[in-house]
């Protein structure tokens, strides 16, 4: 980390985000803006046409933006941010290198904000951090704290006319509230004072790979926030030299629930938690659904309890949490009874977790996935078809259309086909529609009254729009 400049000679110098509309990018901008840095970039998205509500929101916020054909980059004094899967073949990268500007990952930048803050609070996992990073800033915020908070998705509570893509919130450098990612391994360049760890489980690299970099992510915490009902997530806990626990079934959890206190519905839910640490009993309200939110819940309440905030303010506060944009949202429900929901799930667990909360009510599911790239699709496909043929019955049905493709050298011999195929080979039903504007038209003729239709998958903002259509195309 030595070789990275401080924050002060940062922030003095002009920054360009390559790809600067992406959910890892956007809220890093957004913190440098707010701390009174200058701010441009470029996004394949932007020159498409896509998603012109999101860059016409930055630009009012005083971001310039170019077209990614390298003529924003205009000196060697700029910083040039980019993801580490964006190709040197963009043009940015390439004239960034003839200026030899310093470039930095997101990964890199975020790191270096978060561990020169008074305390960073880290949160982990294959599934849920974004909702936790959410719920444990908010508590951070309603508790008076001023956390500065980087998330990967656009957080209600803290959107307004002015900031319609809350991702970021700008506070004090005090604390830093982030999510941090184990897919590319960057996790390793951050020291938390809090380090929070959701779950562990198969993604984008080996359960071998992925219980070491757990692993020393608790060791490097101050403070370690673990869950107790994840078998691997507890496995790690040896490697924390100061933890919390927090679970919904494991009893000796420090930060738990009374057995038989939970009360859920379609929407929302509520549950009586216990601080085993005193006995004190936490009548939390919370309007999300699922049981994986309820665990969410608990592990933004033990993590705000690392960082000294009691118990019951963390309680109270979250009964005011919005939730955010794509996690479980509801659309809307036609005059027929036909409910819309937009979903960011787009690996093996994040859809179980989907899947598990609309299966616990009545309804119909007609589950709609874009798989958000052909690589990830080789990656999970297996776990993705097992999930979708195990957790939905003979009367529900999924519909994939072609993964996610923007441009690049990616192998696109093996796609959604596939995955149909191993979904009815498993005994469910599913079908391959190629194109998605042709989903809605067939969406549209298999619902009926009562039906629940989840709009699901990520890196792709038109996937809400996609949905928002769908639903007036109902109503």
């Amino acid at each position: 980390m030595s070789d990275f400049p401080t924050p002060d000679e940062l922030l003095a110098r002009p920054f360009f985000f390559v790809g600067i509309g992406g959910s890892g990018m956007l809220p890093l901008a957004q913190i440098l803006r707010g701390r009174g840095a200058s701010v441009a970039g470029s996004d394949r998205s932007f020159d498409q046409g896509h998603s012109p509500e999101k860059f016409a929101a930055l630009e009012k916020q005083g971001f310039i933006l170019h077209p990614q054909d390298g003529s924003g980059i205009v000196s060697r004094d700029q910083i040039v941010v980019a993801s580490a899967a964006v190709e040197d073949s963009v043009p940015e990268i390439a004239r960034a290198r003839a200026l030899d500007c310093l470039r930095l990952t997101r990964a890199e930048l975020n790191s270096i904000l978060f561990n020169t803050s008074g305390a960073g609070l880290a949160v982990a996992g294959t599934s849920g951090k974004s909702t936790v990073t959410g719920m444990l800033g908010w508590i951070l915020h309603a508790t008076g704290r001023e956390p500065t908070i980087m998330n990967g998705a656009v957080m209600k509570n803290f959107v307004s006319p002015e900031r319609p893509f809350a991702s970021a919130v700008v506070g004090s450098q005090s604390l830093y509230v982030s999510e941090v990612d184990e897919s590319d391994g960057s996790i390793a360049l951050y020291r938390p004072a809090v380090g929070v760890l959701l779950n562990v489980s198969l993604d984008h690299k080996s359960m071998e790979e992925l219980r070491q970099l757990f692993g020393d992510y608790l060791s490097r915490s101050r403070i370690a926030v673990v869950n107790a009902d994840d078998r691997e997530a507890l496995a790690l806990l040896p490697h924390a030299s100061e933890a919390i626990t927090f679970g919904i079934a494991q009893e000796k959890a420090q930060i738990g629930v009374i057995p038989g206190s939970i009360a859920e519905g379609p929407m929302r839910q509520a549950a009586m938690v216990v601080d085993r640490h005193d006995g004190s009993e936490h009548a939390l309200r919370l309007a999300l659904p699922g049981r994986h939110n309820l665990a969410n819940a608990l592990a933004a309440i033990a993590g705000a309890a690392a960082a000294g905030v009691p118990v019951a303010a963390a309680v109270e506060a979250l009964a005011g949490f919005d939730g955010l944009a794509r996690r479980f949202e509801l659309v809307g429900v036609s005059a027929s009874g036909i409910t819309v929901i937009d979903d960011f799930g787009h690996n093996p667990e994040k859809c179980a977790a989907t899947l598990r909360t609309l299966k616990a009510h009545k309804g119909r599911v007609l589950a709609f996935f874009q798989p958000h790239g052909y690589g990830p699709l080789r990656q999970m496909g297996d776990e993705l078809a097992e999930t979708f043929a195990n957790l939905l019955d003979a009367e529900d049905r999924v519909i994939l259309c072609d993964p996610v493709y923007f441009g690049g050298t990616v192998d696109r011999s093996e796609g959604s086909e596939r995955i149909v195929r191993l979904i009815e080979q498993a005994g469910g039903a599913a079908e391959h529609v190629a194109q998605r504007a042709d989903v809605g038209e067939r969406l549209a003729e298999l619902a009926r009254p009562g039906d629940r239709i989840v709009v699901m998958g990520a890196r792709d903002d038109t996937l809400a729009v996609f949905a928002r259509e769908l639903y007036q195309r109902l109503a």
